[in-house]
């Protein structure tokens, strides 16, 4: 367990566009009010396609991370995560979880990691910024090379 005293600093509320890619929505926003790190508590989307981790086959390993992704469509979503930045390649590194209910299936809900995103009507976020320590991910080598949160 690691856990470290966070100082936060603005508050941002972004709201995504019809047809925009999430992924670069969110780092356009970062970009245009220069956060590198920070949270987000919880955002509500319209999403006209998603890819989330999972997989409908059996598990070699259960233990082991899934590294495949389900395609999802016309969805209702709800979700948060975290931003650290990432040194090597100058840029926000999210780390996206979302529960997304299938519209035409009774809202039925795949809950995963978020890898893409496509909004359909809208995305609604607040992005917490936090001025300290620094977030970063590093790749754990041992825990079958997933990337963990580490502050300072």
């Amino acid at each position: 367990m690691r856990s470290h005293d966070l100082t936060p600093g603005r508050m941002i509320g972004v709201v995504f566009d019809h047809g925009d890619d999430f992924f670069t929505a969110l780092t356009d926003a970062c970009r245009a009010h220069d956060i590198k790190q920070g949270y987000i508590p919880m955002f509500i989307a319209g999403l006209s396609a998603a890819k989330i981790v999972g997989t409908c086959q059996r598990l070699g390993n259960p233990d082991a991370p899934v590294w495949t992704h389900v395609d999802l469509t016309n969805v209702e979503a709800l979700g948060g995560g975290t931003i650290a930045w990432d040194d090597t390649n100058q840029r926000i590194f999210p780390h996206i979880h979302l529960t997304a209910g299938l519209k035409e299936h009774s809202a039925v809900a795949h809950t995963s990691h978020l890898l893409d995103a496509t909004v359909q009507f809208l995305t609604e976020m607040l992005i917490i910024e936090v001025d300290s320590p620094p977030m970063r991910r590093l790749t754990n080598v041992n825990l079958y090379d997933v990337p963990q949160l580490h502050f300072g």
